[in-house]
C-alpha cells in the first residue's frame, strides 16, 4: 500500500500542476508574441497605401516595426477575448519621430497617428454596429483625452473612440509600457457592460498629412490583473 500511496500522491500533484499551468495560461493570455519572431494570425489591412511592418532585433529583443510615408494600413488579429477572465490589454511602444504638431487629430485631415493599438467588437452583419477603442500616441492632444473617431459612422454617432495615451510631452525613441482595463473603457465609453471583444490591431498612418513617422511595438497581451 505504501508504494500505492506514493504513486497516488504523485499523480495528484501532476494533477494541481496541471491544473495551476490550466489557470496560468488563463491569467495571460499572448496576442502578439512578436519577442518571438512570430506575425502568425495577424493580417495586413490596407487604406490607403502602405505601411511597412517587419520584425526587426532592436538591443537584443525582436520587435515589430512599422514604418508608413503617406500611408494607412494596419495589422490586425481576430480572436475572440472575454474580458471577464483577462480585462486588461499590456503592451509596449515607442516612436522614433513625431508627426507635425498642428494637426486637428479630431478633423479627417489630421487623423493620422505615429502608433495606436485598438480593440473592436464587432458588430456582424450589422457593420454600423461596430465599437472600437484606440489607444493612440498623439501629435498634440493631451494624454487622457477623449474624443470620436474622425472617421466613425455618421450613424453610429462616435462608436469609434480615440484615448491618447502619449502625446507630445512624452520622449521619442523612449519605451512607454501601458495596461488598460478594457472592459472598464467599454463600459464608460458607450454605457455598455461588453464581456467580448473580437480583435485586436496595430497601426501606425501618415496618410492624411502626408508625412513620415517610424514606430516600434513590443508583445501584446492580456491579463487578469
Amino acid at each position: 500500500m505504501g508504494l500505492y500511496h506514493q504513486w497516488l500522491v504523485l499523480l495528484l500533484l501532476m494533477m494541481l500542476g496541471a491544473n495551476a499551468s490550466a489557470d496560468d495560461a488563463i491569467d495571460k493570455l499572448l496576442i502578439g508574441s512578436f519577442s518571438s519572431g512570430s506575425l502568425e494570425q495577424w493580417e495586413l489591412k490596407d487604406f490607403k497605401g502602405q505601411t511597412n511592418y517587419q520584425l526587426v532585433d532592436l538591443a537584443g529583443v525582436k520587435v515589430l516595426k512599422a514604418e508608413s510615408l503617406s500611408s494607412a494600413s494596419g495589422l490586425f488579429r481576430e480572436q475572440k477575448i472575454d474580458l471577464h477572465k483577462t480585462p486588461f490589454i499590456n503592451w509596449r511602444w515607442h516612436i522614433a519621430n513625431r508627426l507635425s504638431p498642428h494637426l486637428n487629430e479630431q478633423e479627417q485631415s489630421g487623423d493620422d497617428y505615429a502608433a495606436r493599438v485598438y480593440v473592436v467588437v464587432s458588430g456582424g452583419a450589422a457593420f454600423w454596429q461596430t465599437k472600437a477603442i484606440n489607444y493612440v500616441w498623439s501629435s498634440n492632444s493631451p494624454v487622457g483625452k477623449v474624443w470620436p473617431s474622425a472617421y466613425a459612422y455618421a450613424a453610429a454617432n462616435g462608436k469609434m473612440t480615440m484615448i491618447s495615451l502619449r502625446s507630445s510631452t512624452d520622449e521619442t525613441g523612449t519605451w512607454y509600457s501601458e495596461k488598460r482595463n478594457v472592459l472598464e473603457d467599454l463600459k464608460q465609453q458607450f454605457g455598455e457592460d461588453i464581456r467580448y471583444i473580437d480583435a485586436v490591431a496595430i497601426m501606425s498612418d501618415s496618410d492624411d498629412s502626408k508625412g513620415k513617422v517610424t514606430a516600434y511595438y513590443g508583445d501584446i497581451y492580456f491579463t487578469k490583473n
